[in-house]
């Protein structure tokens, strides 16, 4: 993550849109006008960019090991090449790998090990990482805006999404998933029909989705059924 990387806080009354082109709620939270959703569809047309983890844990890990064994293979080579003799486990590895055939079973299981180990390097070295962390539309029409960068937290959105969904009459309960390309609400109806709880539910989630601001719309499902009795 950039040092111009800024985490949105999680709360409904700072959750808003490009500024002039939404107005708030009832409830504080933004709602989104026809000036917002131009922006989004401008917005979804450009890639949104992931941000990028630093790996720290990972990178420290390799570095230190790498060190470790090249301190010991140098200090091998130079207590051999002073007349001493070679350590025991140099000798005994030189042995084992002249000598053991290639279809034993520890030699297959050596192999798939740090075939496994370099293919994990490789995936750490060549995906973003962050998935919970998605990104945030960039602003526009003033200087420097490109170099601004920002993003949400899935979890924050979950919650500020939740909490509209119980806000909707007759919703008893909401359970929100969200994830990097879709948002599935499910919900529990207790005294309306389902059917208009689902609509009055699509239009409210749909219009806060669009006021986070985020640079690739998920696509939104919603599910409305009737609790269990007893």
């Amino acid at each position: 993550m950039s040092a111009n990387t800024w985490r949105q806080p999680t709360g409904d009354s700072d959750l808003s849109s490009d500024p002039g082109k939404a107005t708030p709620s009832a409830d504080g939270t933004p709602r989104a006008g026809t000036g917002s959703t131009a922006s989004v569809g401008a917005s979804s047309r450009r890639s949104a960019r992931r941000f990028w983890s630093a790996r720290r844990v990972p990178a420290a890990l390799v570095a230190l090991l790498s060190v470790a064994a090249t301190g010991l293979f140098l200090y091998d080579v130079v207590s051999v090449r002073a007349g001493g003799p070679a350590m025991r486990w140099r000798r005994r590895l030189a042995e084992e790998l002249a000598t053991r055939p290639l279809d034993d079973i520890w030699m297959i299981v050596g192999a798939a090990v740090a075939m496994a180990f370099g293919l994990w390097l490789f995936l750490l070295a060549v995906t973003p990482g962050l998935r919970g962390l998605l990104p945030m539309r960039q602003p526009t029409g003033s200087p420097g805006a490109e170099e601004v960068r920002a993003g949400v937290d899935r979890r924050a959105v979950a919650l500020v999404l939740r909490d509209r969904a119980v806000q909707v009459p007759g919703v008893q309960s909401a359970r929100v998933a969200v994830g990097r390309r879709k948002v599935k609400a499910r919900a529990d109806a207790h005294f309306r029909d389902p059917g208009e709880v689902r609509a009055d539910l699509d239009a409210t989630l749909g219009e806060a989705v669009t006021s986070l601001g985020l640079a690739r719309q998920p696509a939104l499902t919603v599910q409305v059924r009737r609790p269990k009795k007893g």
